[in-house]
């Protein structure tokens, strides 16, 4: 059976179909109070190191690599996927993120790797898209907006 996960931005408002709420960055958003945000949990540990999240910058046309890079980091930190395993299988789980970019952002990639097995491990994505390059991957999937529509391109791709 797979999660159900979404993804949020931080600034959108709360809502009590989130279910869990997880922060998955390393910084702390801007502008935005820990009573305001409403959080279940902040997990920095799974969020990319400072040195990626630089490298990144949000550049759209790194995407690519930087989920290669992230998805790395990822396998490398087996106790940060197994602290996020039962926020998973209690229910809805909304993985919340501060990045103005709803498509390119570390919950996306993170939203793939929630998926569980019905053995009960957790996947670790294949590193290519199915059916080609990013870059087709990109224009097969473009009337998909919104951040759970990314999440759902990119589950989809992988």
């Amino acid at each position: 059976m797979a999660a159900d996960v979404r993804i949020k931005r931080i600034y959108d408002q709360t809502n009590p179909e989130d279910g869990a709420r997880l922060l998955v960055d390393r910084v702390w958003p801007r502008g935005v109070t820990k009573e305001a945000a409403a959080l279940t949990v902040w997990l920095k540990e799974i969020a990319p190191s400072t040195a990626l999240r630089q490298w990144f910058g949000h550049e759209p046309a790194r995407f690519a690599e930087f989920r290669r890079r992230y998805l790395d980091e990822i396998r490398a930190n087996v106790p940060a996927l197994e602290r996020l395993r039962p926020y998973l299988e209690g229910g809805r789980t909304t993985l919340l993120y501060a990045a103005h970019d709803p498509a390119h952002n570390n919950a996306v990639v993170l939203a793939v790797i929630c998926a569980i097995r019905p053995g009960g491990s957790m996947s670790v994505i294949r590193r290519e898209p199915r059916h080609g390059a990013p870059r087709d991957c990109a224009r097969r999937h473009r009337s998909l907006r919104g951040a759970n529509a990314a999440a759902a391109r990119v589950r989809r791709c992988a």
